[in-house]
């Protein structure tokens, strides 16, 4: 017990994590899993891991970091354990022009320019907004994939390792992910712009 003390002590400040953190660390939660009772329960999963590993902080960077650091795990372990529960729907599999992934499976160069152009913040929110909308329509296992993949910018090995998949599996389900995502988006953006 005196170890968790002088941990404390050392730089971390527990009794104001909540108030200095929980909303930061909820919008990111809710960002990856898409779901606000999801999200409320891992960051509270996220912070009790703390204090039970409080002494493992090293000192080395802020506390916010390292609170993130352990709710991306607790995400991948819900993720995991929902996918295990859940089972795998049937994506739409018309093939059509890859509107918004070239045919790696990358963004495309023109998209890619249109999220990081910094004076089209309204233009940027409309594009997350509708992306946002079109992963919710997704089957979870594909969503969870393409956040992995494209959002969080995880690696293969990692992504087949921490859901239990193959590599050809998990190409698979990106493959459905980015035609579902390019139909979807390329419907509600002109649905946007039409009305």
């Amino acid at each position: 017990m005196e170890e968790k003390a002088e941990s404390i002590s050392d730089g971390l400040h527990p009794a104001t994590w909540v108030d200095q953190y929980g909303d930061y660390l909820f919008r990111y939660a809710v960002s990856r899993l898409r779901n606000s009772e999801a999200a409320e329960e891992v960051v509270q999963e996220t912070f009790v891991a703390a204090l039970k590993h409080v002494e493992q902080y090293e000192g080395k960077g802020v506390e916010r970091a390292w609170l993130l650091g352990i709710l991306k795990r607790k995400i991948i372990d819900f993720i995991r354990a929902r996918n295990r529960t859940s089972t795998l729907m049937e994506a739409d599999s018309n093939d059509i022009s890859q509107t918004l992934f070239d045919r790696n499976g990358n963004w495309q160069k023109e998209n890619a320019a249109v999220i990081q152009r910094p004076l089209d913040s309204l233009e940027r929110e409309e594009f997350w907004r509708i992306l946002h909308a079109c992963l919710e329509s997704l089957p979870l296992k594909q969503a969870d994939v393409f956040v992995l993949r494209e959002m969080d910018h995880q690696k293969t090995e990692v992504i087949c390792k921490e859901l239990e998949i193959s590599a050809s599996n998990l190409w698979v389900l990106l493959y459905r992910a980015r035609l579902h995502l390019s139909h979807c988006m390329k419907a509600r953006w002109q649905q946007d712009f039409i009305s």
